[in-house]
């Protein structure tokens, strides 16, 4: 039993169990009859649902311009990582509906509906928004208050005496 196992395939062998070979997904284009690709995002209590399709670059959130909607520049520049990320700046018009949340929450639900969309619309777009973190939940949320308590942690002021 003085076999030398330096790779997982000698382990396998000496194991007995049969290399399994990794299945390689050729991913389709998912698109509807106009062309365009939908995806859900969320962020904490925001739900956003997006639309994109090949266009100016113009991003408009609940019928409203990108800017009006998100005046502060740092909501702009989240909705434009996922552009930025995989080279399409101003190739894709995206059309977003967002609920719930707040400005904040909803600029990271809208990002990630539209990191979705882009990977749906191109596949080959994928490894570079998975490699960013662009196509994962971001699943915080706020802890609900418990009873006895002030807030969801916070304590009442203790008194000895």
């Amino acid at each position: 039993m003085a076999e030398e196992i330096n790779t997982l395939e000698d382990l396998n062998q000496v194991a007995g169990i049969e290399a399994v070979a990794e299945v390689e997904v050729n991913r389709e284009p998912v698109r509807d009859e106009l062309g365009r690709s939908y995806a859900t995002g969320k962020r904490k209590d925001a739900v956003a649902r997006v639309w994109i399709k090949p266009g100016s670059g113009k991003v408009t959130v609940n019928g409203k311009p990108q800017n009006d909607y998100f005046a502060r520049p740092v909501l702009q520049m989240i909705l434009a990582q996922p552009f930025g990320i995989t080279g399409t700046d101003g190739q894709f018009d995206v059309v977003a509906t967002v609920k719930g949340g707040g400005l904040s929450g909803q600029a990271g639900a809208v990002k990630h509906g539209i990191s979705k969309a882009l990977q749906l619309y191109d596949p080959s777009l994928r490894g570079a928004l998975k490699a960013a973190g662009f196509l994962t939940r971001d699943s915080r949320v706020v802890e609900r208050k418990k009873y006895g308590k002030a807030k969801a942690r916070k304590s009442f002021q203790f008194s000895k005496r």
